[in-house]
C-alpha cells in the first residue's frame, strides 16, 4: 500500500489528516504543493485540475484511490482502520 497526501503549510485539515494517519499508524509521503512545483503540477494530473487540499492519493489492491478533504469516514474505509 502507498499513501501520499498532498498539503499546504498552512492547511489546518491537512494536519488533521496526517495526525489521524499517525494515530492509526498508517506511513504515508507528504508532497507540500505550496513549496514544491512538481508535486504541485502531479496532484493536478490526478485530480483533474483540482487544487484543493488536502487530497489524498491511495494506492492499494492494485487500485488507486482518491479522497478529497479530510474525509475519514472514506480514509478509514479505503484503509480498513478504526
Amino acid at each position: 500500500m502507498n499513501v501520499t497526501v498532498y498539503s499546504t503549510t498552512t492547511c489546518p485539515y491537512c494536519s488533521m489528516l496526517k495526525d489521524h494517519l499517525n494515530d492509526a499508524g498508517v506511513d504515508y509521503e507528504e508532497k507540500l504543493v505550496d513549496q514544491d512545483d512538481d508535486a504541485k503540477k502531479k496532484m493536478l494530473e490526478i485530480s483533474g485540475g483540482f487544487l484543493g487540499v488536502p487530497f489524498t492519493v491511495i494506492e492499494k489492491d492494485d487500485e488507486t484511490h482518491t479522497v478529497i478533504g479530510f474525509d475519514k469516514n472514506k480514509i478509514n474505509e479505503i484503509l480498513n482502520v478504526l
